[in-house]
This record gives C-alpha cells, sequence and structure tokens, in this order.
C-alpha cells in the first residue's frame, strides 16, 4: 500500500532538504524511546534512508548515516529503559488492556523469562514490539549491563542491515520499488524465522528438562 502524509517515508526524507539525517534521526529516537513512537514508520524510513542515501537526497556517506542512525536508535532505547525503571509500573498499572497496559507488562515480562535478555534485540525488528520493550525491561528491573549489551547489538543490526539494503536495492531499477512494497512482508518473514528458531530451542530444553526428571 502506498504510504501518504507524514507517514510517507521518502516525503520526509525528500522534503527535509539538508536536514534529512537529522530528521530521520529524532524518528528513530522517538521512535525507539516514547511510547508514542509506535506509530512512526522506523523500517521503511531505514529502507529509504538508504535508496535516499545512494541517490544523494541525504549528501551524507552511507558509514556515518549507519552510525549516526544507530547512536539514536541506541540512545532512544536507553530512555525507554529508563523510563520502565522510573515510571514503569505507573505507567503500566493503570489501565487492564491496550498496548500501555499491565496485560502488555505481563506477556513482554512472560517473553523476556523465556528468551532472556536477548528479547531486546529481537524487538528491534519487530514494529511496536521495539517501542514497547525497552520500558518493559526497565520496567522488569533487567540488569543494566545486560539491556545495554543487546541494546548495542540490536542498535546497530537493525539500521545497517536496513539502511544498507535500500543502499544496494536502490542501484537496481525496480528492485527498490519491490523491496519497499513488500518490505513488512519480508520483515515478518525474519520474525518468524526467529520465533520459529527460538520456539524449537524451547521445546528442546523443556524436553531435555522432563528427560532429567524422569531419570
Amino acid at each position: 500500500m502506498p504510504h501518504s502524509g507524514i507517514f510517507d517515508p521518502q516525503s520526509i526524507i525528500e522534503g527535509s532538504g539538508g536536514w534529512a539525517l537529522v530528521v530521520v534521526c529524532l524518528i528513530i529516537f522517538v521512535e525507539t524511546g516514547l511510547l508514542i513512537g509506535f506509530v512512526l514508520p522506523g523500517d521503511t524510513l531505514l529502507f529509504f534512508t538508504g535508496v535516499l542515501t545512494f541517490a544523494g537526497v541525504i549528501g551524507v556517506p552511507v558509514p556515518l548515516v549507519i552510525l549516526a542512525v544507530a547512536v539514536s536508535a541506541i540512545a532512544g532505547d536507553q530512555l525507554g529503559y529508563l523510563i520502565g525503571r522510573r515510571l514503569g509500573p505507573r505507567v503500566f498499572e493503570r489501565r487492564e488492556a491496550g498496548l500501555v497496559s499491565r496485560s502488555t507488562l505481563n506477556r513482554t515480562n512472560g517473553f523476556f523469562d523465556r528468551y532472556g535478555a536477548a528479547t531486546v534485540t529481537i524487538a528491534r525488528f519487530v514494529p511496536v514490539v521495539r517501542t514497547v520493550a525497552p520500558v518493559a525491561a526497565g520496567t522488569a528491573r533487567m540488569h543494566y549491563r545486560r539491556f545495554l549489551m543487546f541494546n548495542v547489538i540490536g542498535g546497530l543490526a537493525w539500521p545497517t542491515l536496513l539502511i544498507l539494503a535500500g543502499y544496494f536495492l536502490g542501484q537496481l531499477p525496480g528492485v527498490a520499488d519491490f523491496v519497499s512494497k513488500y518490505i513488512d512482508l519480508v520483515l515478518g518473514g525474519i520474525v518468524v524465522i526467529s520465533v520459529i528458531s527460538v520456539g524449537v530451542s524451547v521445546f528442546r530444553s523443556h524436553r531435555a528438562a522432563r528427560r532429567e526428571q524422569n531419570e
């Protein structure tokens, strides 16, 4: 589906002129750091950041673009963690249901319990979840050093993969349009594969635990 208005990543970048990279970094920071950021088009924005960096709309070398966006993403998660650490229980416990609610916190904490701190990295590639995960991690009092490690890993991997995908695919006629049109499906496939692999690992660990109990 074509994007429009403020949710059109290509228009956002092209309309920002010389401030394009700054605008991209601010959007990524808000999407990953504030609970209102789940409405922002982070994945598609990063893809078009790569495409338009190659096209010269963003007049900065692609390694510096990736570094700037990565720093913004990491800083955003740091803010989310701090919000969760300081205000999390009060923020989430006000409502029983919805995105920001006690049920969301319980589900996210269950995910952390099952998959560990790696959730912080995996969440980068899942819209909405990447906005809630750092706040939930702070609320659950995840050890800060562990959070920081997985935050940095995800904060580097997410923009690197998507920006480079846009940068290199933007050089191929027709490919950029196809990928940008179906990027949600591509990312969804990645998430499904990741969840299946994690699920298999959890199943194996449960089966091994049962065997130990029966012995």
